[in-house]
């Protein structure tokens, strides 16, 4: 892996990893001021859409865990070229809303790094299943 490759690896990474302990000071650290942070699924869901800037970016992740609560969650697959990371996986959850849990769901992502800051998080998910959940 080249260097670059390596550091957008490695930035993501340390990004989701960061995310997934509560570690906000992290987050911020590694997130670019004008980082897009876009959610593929079904609109109804109040975190669905695209957050714009590092403040609607934390406004975002409140309103996420306001509603969502991770109780499982792998990375089966990772892989990086120059400034772009996919990482593939599975995860379950419970809605606060309804207190249903979600069921094992596959996500994907497609981040982007630039000067060693997160600038792009398109997250996909099996937003039906989520969805499921969230309405009861």
């Amino acid at each position: 892996m080249d260097a670059t490759t390596q550091s957008s690896f490695d930035t993501v990474m340390a990004f989701m990893g960061a995310m997934g302990t509560g570690d906000s000071a992290t987050v911020a650290s590694l997130m670019a001021n004008d980082m897009v942070w876009h959610n593929e699924g079904d609109t109804s869901l109040p975190w669905i859409g695209i957050w714009d800037g590092k403040e609607r970016v934390f406004e975002f992740m409140g309103i996420f865990g306001e509603n969502f609560q991770t109780t499982a969650w792998e990375n089966t697959d990772a892989f990086a070229a120059g400034d772009t990371v996919a990482v593939f996986g599975k995860m379950n959850a419970i809605t606060t809303r309804s207190g249903q849990e979600t069921g094992e769901f596959t996500f994907a992502l497609r981040a982007k790094v630039r000067d060693g800051k997160v600038i792009l998080w398109h997250w996909f998910e099996d937003s039906f299943a989520v969805s499921q959940a969230y309405h009861g």
